[in-house]
């Protein structure tokens, strides 16, 4: 088997000195999580941090106050065109697209565009393992951390799964393992990012509302492995046709996983156990009957895992023990209660139409379907066979309700519920024991609510509040 430990510091991401910040003037875009975390990253290493943000101040009160106690310029309610004049360096938030017209006039002025995961990657001494796709992306990056965990290695996660990567620079070490969930937002401005192991999931459409094409948003998150070399790996799957595509642009050594193919080098199932072969040499490392993640989706994150695992140099004993453990991540297929021999599921991060079908196919029928939400540019009729196959009813909610119901016509019995509890509570009084009630919405969440995680917290509670409401009945 070929070394799968780091070789040396050389594979891993380039450091900056405080020094090289230190009086440099830089500003910070967008006022999301991570736009908060770079700014306060930033002043602390000695640069002169301005933010900008095109909210309210009104809107922003919360994070205001712990900026300006920093010492660091706000702006709020729209972006100045002087604001981005005379800056050293522009940090830019994922929410913020990167066409607008004031970045592509600073690019044009040679002021170096970068986001939060570029930022936190030139800081971070750990070796970085990289994972992006349209679906599974936080559930294998949670898995990832927890099988480095097992096998007893230093291990820092964050990133997209929610922790913003540049405040894992304080607890990372040299021989830290640093395991983050990127984006396509975020690797739209990565420049010198390089994974010792990136990680594909899957590319199917999404965010077409931002990249306007799918070959657009494709090649984005081909560009987690743009600046990898020979020594690095690149863990793609095997069974989907646009991560075949990309895997001919990497540079790494390529480790495939699939659920349908024997690979030659990377992980697979065969006779229901997953084997990890390198050319001649087979690790087998664990039944498939060992994992509690449901659905088949979840089976490609696990071999996904299981690759990160054994090019980390986890042990396979350690790898089966971190999966066997682990299970979903919250808002993604999470069981919430049952009520009335009712089954009620929070999958709100399915906020692509891909993933819906993933949700769709982990139950065999009696489904009722909460979709809606915000659009993203989505096709909603590639899921008419399964709502015909599988859905009693669909209750659409938000501002994609009318484009929803126009695509799906014909396939299952829709009623407009245009709130989220209206529909939970429609659903309550019709299901029948077997059902199950499903939010899987197929949509963004920021027409109703400010993120997927208050969406699912919304359902979770309102089923909750039925319960309650059924036992002391």
């Amino acid at each position: 088997m070929d070394s799968m430990e780091p070789e040396s510091n050389e594979v891993k991401t380039n450091e900056i000195k405080n020094s090289d910040l230190k009086g440099k003037r830089v500003l910070v875009v967008g006022l999301g999580k991570s736009g908060v975390a770079s700014a306060l990253f930033l002043k602390t290493r000695g640069a002169r941090v301005s933010v900008s943000d095109s909210k309210s101040e009104d809107q922003l009160r919360a994070e205001i106050p712990t900026l300006l106690d920093a010492g660091i310029t706000v702006e709020t309610g729209g972006h100045g065109e002087r604001t981005f004049r005379n800056q050293d360096l522009i940090v830019v938030s994922p929410g913020v697209p990167v066409d607008v017209p004031q970045l592509a006039q600073s690019r044009a002025m040679g002021i170096p565009v970068i986001g939060e995961i570029e930022l936190a990657a030139r800081f971070l001494p750990a070796t970085l393992i990289a994972i992006t796709g349209s679906n599974g992306k936080t559930t294998t990056t949670a898995l990832c951390g927890e099988i480095l965990a097992k096998a007893g290695k230093s291990v820092v996660v964050g990133g997209n799964i929610g922790t913003p990567a540049v405040t894992l620079v304080a607890g990372a070490k040299p021989e830290s393992w640093a395991v983050l969930e990127v984006s396509s937002f975020q690797l739209e401005t990565v420049d010198t990012f390089r994974p010792r192991i990136a990680v594909i999931l899957n590319v199917t459409p999404d965010h077409l509302d931002r990249h306007h094409t799918f070959q657009a948003y494709a090649e984005t998150k081909g560009r987690i492995f743009s600046k990898q070399q020979a020594a690095d790996f690149s863990v793609i799957h095997a069974d989907d046709a646009t991560c075949e595509l990309l895997a001919r642009k990497s540079l790494g050594r390529v480790v495939w996983f699939s659920r349908s193919q024997q690979m030659a080098y990377g992980a697979f199932v065969r006779d229901g156990q997953i084997v990890f072969r390198e050319h001649d040499a087979e690790r087998p490392i664990m039944p498939v009957s060992e994992i509690g993640l449901k659905g088949a989706h979840n089976l490609e994150n696990v071999l996904a895992a299981v690759c990160v695992g054994v090019l980390s140099g986890c042990a396979d004993a350690d790898i089966r023990a971190a999966v066997g453990q682990f299970h979903a991540v919250e808002h993604r297929l999470e069981f919430v209660a049952e009520i009335g021999g009712v089954s009620y599921f929070n999958d709100s991060k399915a906020t692509n139409v891909d993933a819906t079908i993933k949700a769709l196919e982990s139950f065999p029928a009696n489904i009722l379907l909460i979709l809606g939400g915000k659009d993203k540019g989505s096709d909603y009729s590639v899921l008419q066979p399964l709502l015909r196959q599988r859905v009693k009813r669909v209750y659409t909610i938000g501002g994609a309700a009318e484009k929803i119901e126009g695509q799906i016509a014909g396939s299952a019995d829709v009623q407009r519920a245009g709130t989220l509890e209206s529909a939970v509570h429609r659903a309550f009084e019709v299901a029948k024991p077997g059902d199950v009630v499903l939010l899987a919405p197929a949509c963004a969440s920021f027409d109703q609510f400010n993120s997927y995680e208050h969406r699912g917290q919304v359902f979770k509670q309102t089923v909750r509040e039925l319960a309650a409401g059924e036992r002391a009945s």
